[in-house]
């Protein structure tokens, strides 16, 4: 079965996301499909890298449509929205390990208006006492990225059941890891 751009972009993906330092020769050879195929569509792995980060960036804006941030109370916003997140871990453990491949001024223009929206709903959360207020929102905000990454690595190196990805991230970053 041939792949076209965007299956051969989400195999590659899948591929980097468990060998992140890989060759193009690798990555063609992982998804089926010869180097020169591979470099029609991508010229190297900065343009691959890049092409992942628009790939995570059109998912997570579906993600956070999916979320409905604006309805219900803050938290319950963010359940969805760590649910909604589970399809786009992978991309976002891969683009946390392999940032230094991408350019930054393009890449974080396109994250700009996800970071505001879930800004947004950490500082209603805070507004309404859901949240803690001692932390900014950019903050929680880098926190859930990370919590996000973190899941998405750990599931695909079977360290963490996928069963399990919204619970754990929900319980740290709602709880934090005290007893009390």
């Amino acid at each position: 079965m041939a792949l076209d751009r965007d299956g051969l972009l989400r195999a590659a993906a899948n591929f980097l996301g468990r060998r992140p330092n890989a060759t193009q020769d690798e990555i063609a050879a992982a998804v089926g499909v010869s180097r020169a195929t591979l470099h029609r569509h991508f010229s190297g792995k900065p343009a691959l890298m890049e092409a992942l980060d628009e790939l995570a960036i059109a998912e997570m804006r579906k993600a956070l449509k999916t979320a409905r941030l604006d309805q219900d109370s803050a938290t319950e916003a963010l359940r969805r929205l760590i649910a909604a997140f589970e399809p786009v871990s992978p991309y976002l453990s891969l683009l946390y390990s392999q940032s230094q491949e991408i350019d930054a001024d393009q890449s974080m223009d396109g994250w700009a208006a996800i970071d505001a929206e879930i800004n947004a709903l950490f500082a209603r959360g805070q507004r309404a006492g859901e949240f803690r207020p001692d932390l900014t929102a950019t903050w929680l905000t880098e926190a859930l990225y990370s919590l996000v990454a973190g899941a998405g690595w750990s599931i695909q190196v079977g360290r963490v059941a996928s069963r399990d990805f919204e619970r754990v991230i929900t319980e740290l970053l709602l709880h934090g890891v005290g007893t009390s």
